[in-house]
């Protein structure tokens, strides 16, 4: 890391957290639509911490815990690829993610979690899945599975009453995902018209930092997605093949 980029790091994370962090609330809609069109020096950019990728500084992670608690939108490093987070009942912030990516409806979200005790909160499990989850996490897999109570339902698969889960293999997710004390609802930061993901965190706050309250920079963490696995499915099916091997699950 040089010291150029280590000290817009501690520039960056000497920031306030947003104002809902504090206890103030964001603008209702109808002042959020006004500040839509205002010009762009008028819209706040978004904070930039340039965190160690191997050991991860913990002051910038409670920031960015607060962040996302606060009704935050954050684009972090994961063990694949870039991603966008936020809360799980954070509608707006969800909604933001829906725009920035232009997702069609029917595009399943993901929970990122921390461990399979987490995700099993999160989905139902029988014990065929859960055998197969056991050999695959963590790692650079995401698993399509029957959503349980405790997601809300505008988050789930419209026809299916699915969503995405995964377990990363990544230092600063499962540092981030102890201190926030809750899954992060996220999806690839892969912008409209790209045939990659962003790859690299100056460039994600270049086409980003009006969007994003936060973006956590680890240097290039790769362009593969994660291998999506549809464990409804008997047996599971690949719908798309990414960074994760199939062979661990056995499936071709």
């Amino acid at each position: 890391m040089t010291a150029e980029r280590a000290t817009v790091g501690e520039i960056s994370q000497a920031r306030p957290v947003p104002p809902k962090a504090a206890g103030i609330r964001y603008p209702g809609p109808a002042l959020a639509r006004y500040l839509s069109v205002l010009p762009s020096a008028a819209i706040a950019m978004s904070q930039y911490f340039v965190i160690h990728p191997e050991n991860p500084q913990v002051r910038l992670l409670r920031q960015a815990a607060a962040i996302v608690r606060g009704g935050g939108l954050i684009a972090y490093p994961t063990d694949s690829c870039y991603a966008l987070g936020c809360q799980l009942g954070n509608k707006e912030a969800a909604e933001r993610i829906r725009r920035i990516r232009q997702l069609e409806p029917r595009h399943h979200f993901t929970l990122v979690c921390k461990d399979l005790g987490e995700l099993g909160r999160y989905a139902r499990v029988d014990n065929r899945q859960f055998r197969l989850l056991k050999a695959a996490t963590p790692g650079s897999y995401t698993f399509i599975l029957e959503a349980s109570r405790e997601v809300p339902r505008r988050m789930m698969h419209p026809k299916r009453s699915t969503i995405g889960l995964r377990v990363p293999e990544h230092r600063i997710v499962a540092a981030l995902l102890e201190e926030l004390g809750e899954p992060l609802l996220s999806s690839t930061l892969k912008l409209p018209g790209d045939d990659l993901p962003v790859t690299d965190g100056a460039q994600i706050r270049e086409r980003l930092e009006r969007e994003l309250e936060l973006v956590l920079d680890a240097g290039s963490c790769g362009i593969e997605m994660t291998t999506v696995i549809d464990l409804t499915r008997d047996p599971p099916e690949i719908t798309r093949q990414g960074r994760g091997s199939a062979a661990v699950l056995g499936t071709r």
